[in-house]
């Protein structure tokens, strides 16, 4: 029996992940928390301080800014819940793999490689027992950035966002701290 996966999206300080936390909890008891983010400067050393500060002592935290597929498989029948925060800073990181690994300034052509990755992501995060909760900006309700790779970064993160909420059994946009149900789900 596989569990669900939810979508949850919004903007920056919508209440994402304050929503998807309280949903994983609803989920089940023993939870797997898969953080993305790497604490490179204060700003983001504090951020990470305030998301771990929020979370039960009795979640399980697996930082992983790169390899997140390989975790959901790993962690999708040995617990109840997987929650992977965030979709956008895991498609940050994969940008800057692929540049090290081409040994070159990102192009248009990484695109595809990276969203095979995610499509990968989300066949795992479909196919496993436990649910998954996968966490994600809405970057498409904003300016166009006015430099490639900022463009670039908004279309992986659209093309990708479209992925995971296509295969999602629930899907939510939170605005203002109110999550709206993209697929209607009827209680």
């Amino acid at each position: 029996m596989r569990g669900k996966l939810v979508f949850v999206t919004g903007g920056i300080r919508s209440g994402k992940s304050t929503f998807a936390e309280k949903i994983t909890s609803e989920l089940g008891e023993k939870i797997v928390y898969i953080a993305t983010a790497e604490a490179l400067d204060e700003e983001m050393r504090h951020r990470i301080a305030l998301h771990r500060a929020r979370r039960p002592d009795t979640w399980t935290t697996v930082e992983e800014p790169v390899k997140v597929t390989g975790e959901i498989i790993n962690h999708g029948s040995k617990c109840d819940v997987i929650m992977l925060d965030c979709l956008t800073v895991l498609l940050s990181n994969l940008m800057f793999e692929k540049e090290k690994e081409k040994g070159k300034e990102f192009q248009k052509e990484f695109q595809a490689e990276i969203l095979e990755e995610i499509r990968s992501l989300a066949e795992a995060a479909k196919e496993a027992e436990a649910h998954v909760v996968i966490v994600s900006n809405e970057v498409g309700m904003t300016l166009v950035s006015d430099n490639f790779l900022g463009r670039q970064y908004q279309e992986l993160v659209g093309r990708a966002n479209q992925i995971i909420a296509g295969l999602a059994d629930e899907a939510y946009l939170v605005v203002a701290g109110y999550p709206i149900d993209l697929k209607g789900r009827k209680e």
